[in-house]
This record gives C-alpha cells, structure tokens and sequence, in this order.
C-alpha cells in the first residue's frame, strides 16, 4: 500500500529503527524494491531522484508505484529525492507522491530556510511528508549523486535546530561523515555531532550515503536517531556486475534478464533491511 513517509519515519523513530530509502528509476529496481518489502513485511522508500527524470516522468513513476505498491500489504513511500527546483516538487505533490525532498542544501542557509518553509506549507496541506537537507556529503567513487567537487560541510547542531523551527520539516538529511557512493576509505562517521543534533531536534533524521557502511556504524547511527537511510551505489554496482557475468555465460531473452535485475535488486535491497530492522525483524518471527 502507498503511504506517507511521515507515518513510517515516526514510527520508526519512537521506536529505534529505520527505513530503507533505495533508488527507482526503472521497473526493475521498483520491483526489486517492493518484493523485499513484502518478503520482509517492512516499510520500504522508493526514492525517485530529480536526475531520473530522464528514465521516466514523474506521473510514469507514480504509476508503477502504484501499481505495484497497491498489490502489496506493508506501507510504501513514493519519494521525490534530491531535488532543487521547486516547480518539479510541487508536481510531484500534485502527482501523488507521498513526500518530496527539496534540497536546497548549496544555498545560503536564509534562502534555504525560506524555500523549505514554502514547501511545507503546501506539501503539507495536501497530505504530503518532507524531508530537507542542512549540510554537505562528499562524493565517494561511483556516486551518481552530486559532483566530484563536493566537499563534507558537517551540520552544525544549534543551525539544524534554527532550520527545523523555522521551517517545520517533517525528517532532516544530515552530514555527519557519510559520502554519496562507495568510500575510498574507512569513513569517520561523526556520532557525536549526530547525538547533538538529536537531542536538540528529537524529530527522524535521515543518513544519506549508506552504501558500504559497516554493521556497526550503521547500527550505531540507528541508536542516534537516524530513522532513514539512503542506499543507491551498492545496488545499482551489484546489479550491473550480476547481469555482466549473467550476458558473458547465456544468451537469454530480454524478459528472462529483467526478472534476473528484479532477483539482483532484492538481493541488496533485503541485506540492508536486515541491518536497519533489527527489533522489527525479531518481532515478526516471535
């Protein structure tokens, strides 16, 4: 079933897990996506980035999501991820999307305060969750997100708080040590400046760059007061390394390879849910 991003992260939040964000951009990965979910029986995000507009319309998207996620029993999110132009947030809202990410992150922060503000007031009014961004991520390798020229600008705590208060933003992306793609090292992941931020906001914060991260930074961003977590790199590389030796050993038919990609993406997409849903997981098999 389609649902709003904010009923899922709250719950999550209150009680100490998160969810799942993984890319969609064709059939294959929303597919992918959903069947994880409802093998699980855990809320998943399908994060439909602005630089896919280029694979499918947004109306396009709402309507495999729908399509799919209508036939399914755990709650799905359609997100709007990363996007910076306000006019393709507000047809995302009048589309059915059940949040929307307006980044406004490499803005003055006025200026960012000011748009977020006005995306709330209207996402809001109809219905719809929103998340928004204070801080920078690197890029790490293989990143199809941001540019190479990005560098790490750590949310500074006090500034998340003005931002939230200001703004009413339903769950904030925060820069806390994590990079958009794969690590070319051994990330130092800042807890301290993720606990500060918790204590001061105390609504869902979200953790961008998941790729690779350990178990153990992963659990312990959790207990912090991460309730949502970006991965994208390490699915879209598994998949594309799958199908690669998949084409060198058979000459199957393309219907036979998209179910293949489907299988590859529920692969990845079910080991993250294992990490994030720990209590979750344990409750359904008691």
């Amino acid at each position: 079933m389609l649902a709003n991003l904010k009923d899922i992260l709250n719950e999550a939040y209150v009680n100490n897990y998160a969810v799942g964000s993984f890319n969609s951009y064709n059939y294959e990965t929303f597919k992918g996506i959903i069947d994880a979910a409802d093998e699980t029986k855990i809320p998943v995000i399908l994060a439909f980035g602005a630089k896919y507009l280029k694979n499918m319309s947004l109306e396009t998207a709402y309507s495999i999501a729908k399509s799919l996620g209508e036939g399914s029993e755990t709650p799905i999110c359609l997100h709007l991820d990363h996007c910076n132009d306000l006019a393709t947030v507000f047809r995302a809202i009048r589309t059915g999307f059940g949040s929307v990410m307006y980044d406004g992150s490499a803005l003055p922060f006025e200026e960012n305060v000011k748009n977020t503000k006005l995306v709330c007031q209207i996402a809001h009014a109809c219905g719809v969750s929103v998340e928004a961004e204070l801080g920078c991520l690197a890029a790490g390798e293989r990143s199809h997100e941001g540019s190479v020229s990005d560098v790490e600008v750590y949310t500074e705590p006090m500034a998340a708080k003005q931002f939230v208060d200001a703004t009413q933003v339903d769950a904030l992306a925060v820069a806390i040590g994590t990079v958009h793609g794969m690590y070319k090292t051994v990330p130092n992941i800042r807890l301290d400046i993720l606990e500060n931020i918790n204590k001061l906001l105390t609504i869902p914060l979200v953790l961008h760059g998941g790729s690779g991260l350990s178990e153990k930074d992963i659990l312990g961003c959790i207990a912090k007061g991460i309730a949502k977590i970006n991965v994208n790199t390490e699915i879209s590389v598994y998949a594309v390394e799958k199908t690669t030796a998949f084409l060198a050993n058979n000459q199957p038919h393309f219907s036979e390879l998209s179910l293949n990609q489907v299988g590859y993406v529920k692969e990845i997409v079910k080991k993250y849910i294992s990490f994030f849903n720990r209590q979750c997981l344990a409750a359904s098999d008691r």
